[in-house]
């Protein structure tokens, strides 16, 4: 008998779009609402009025710290942003390989080192209190890495990180090695909280998927960084800022976006496979860069604006608009961020989804395990002698 037909094979749709496969406890994306939230609370809201701690404490916890427990868990992760001395000895070498790569494809060879170097054993073999640890420690030093390899890779020295610093400002500090403006850190903390977690994407199943094999928890953060680096998934933020790079001028929006689309080519920043109304992070971030104002943040609204329009007429009855890679584009743009490292900021922030993701899957034992439907020659075949041509 056959692995699917002892399991009673249920068909699912290409994708397994909407199909659900556990329960769980982080958040979820309406997306005919336009809302999504991490446990009882409005991503968006928590986006504009909490820390980055604060809701990193949330995803690990289940509730938002007092003033005492913040405290004492900035205190706990910022002690862990320093890196191990072995993978901090192995960077240059990891930069220099991935020169043409880039830092993401650095990090899944960095997290490897980290769990190697940190001593992380399987989590099916440690208790909740080491699998905690354990993902402390990878958020705490990704953004570290990050920023190491970025920096190695344009011919400079990485910076180390500042204790007195919160998580958002710090990772400026050691991008830049300048003391970040603080509208320039809010606006930057505001995009990571907002992308922490965002249900049952590509890359947050692919994690949930490793750590239901038991694997360590590094193990399970490369497979969810190697998803991201997908430009459909996590990939997409520098591209969408090149679409309005590419199109140039408020004259040349409409042709340059009707030639596109007639000819079936995806405009980067639209359209998304949940939402079908506006990206509740697209709205939040464009008012942050409508804070900033200037000709980009003028430039990108036209652009929005024609584009919808165009899609409409183009595409009736799909509802596409931005998504949050246009304007989180804007936004790092404004902030100074250079582009290759658009989609490591994204990987920074969703490293503490994906941690949160993992803890919970551990505790469930049961691996996953799907089927897929064979439709290949029929089997089985009289194995041809050797030497004999198949044909």
């Amino acid at each position: 008998m056959s692995i699917t037909e002892a399991n009673a094979p249920i068909d699912a749709p290409r994708g397994l779009a909407g199909v659900i496969v556990t329960e769980t406890e982080l958040g979820d994306v309406r997306g005919r609402e336009g809302f999504y939230h991490y446990r009882q609370y409005s991503a968006v809201e928590l986006a504009t009025a909490r820390t980055f701690e604060d809701v990193w404490y949330l995803m690990f916890h289940g509730e938002l710290p007092n003033a005492a427990q913040l405290a004492a868990f900035k205190a706990e992760t910022a002690a862990m942003r320093v890196l191990p001395a072995a993978l901090r000895d192995a960077l240059p070498g990891i930069a220099q390989a991935g020169a043409l790569s880039g830092p993401l494809a650095g990090l899944r060879t960095g997290l490897s080192l980290l769990g190697a170097s940190a001593g992380f054993r399987p989590l099916y073999d440690i208790d909740d209190d080491r699998r905690r640890a354990d993902a402390l420690a990878a958020c705490a030093a990704v953004p570290t890495l990050l920023t190491a390899l970025h920096r190695l890779g344009q011919g400079g020295q990485p910076v180390e990180p500042r204790a007195d610093l919160s998580h958002a400002a710090n990772y400026l500090y050691m991008l830049t090695g300048k003391e970040p403006d603080p509208e320039h850190v809010r606006a930057i903390e505001a995009y990571l909280i907002s992308t922490i977690d965002h249900g049952f994407n590509a890359s947050t199943f692919t994690g949930r998927v490793i750590a239901s094999t038991g694997a360590d928890l590094a193990a399970c953060l490369v497979g969810a960084v190697g998803a991201l680096s997908g430009p459909l998934h996590g990939g997409a933020p520098s591209r969408a800022l090149d679409t309005l790079d590419a199109i140039g001028t408020p004259d040349r929006i409409d042709t340059w976006i009707r030639d596109r689309v007639l000819r079936g080519e995806r405009i980067m920043g639209f359209g998304h496979p949940v939402y079908r109304t506006e990206d509740p992070r697209s709205r939040m971030l464009r008012g942050i860069a409508e804070e900033f104002g200037g000709p980009l943040v003028e430039f990108a609204v036209q652009v929005e604006a024609r584009v919808e329009a165009l899609l409409a007429d183009l595409k009736p009855g799909r509802e596409l608009h931005t998504n949050v890679e246009f304007y989180a584009g804007v936004v790092m743009e404004l902030c100074g961020l250079p582009r290759e490292m658009f989609t490591p900021t994204f990987c920074a922030a969703r490293v503490v989804g994906w941690s949160a993701n993992i803890l919970e899957q551990a505790r469930d034992s049961k691996i996953i395990r799907p089927a897929a439907r064979y439709v290949g020659p029929p089997p089985p075949q009289p194995v041809p002698a050797l030497g004999v041509a198949t044909g």
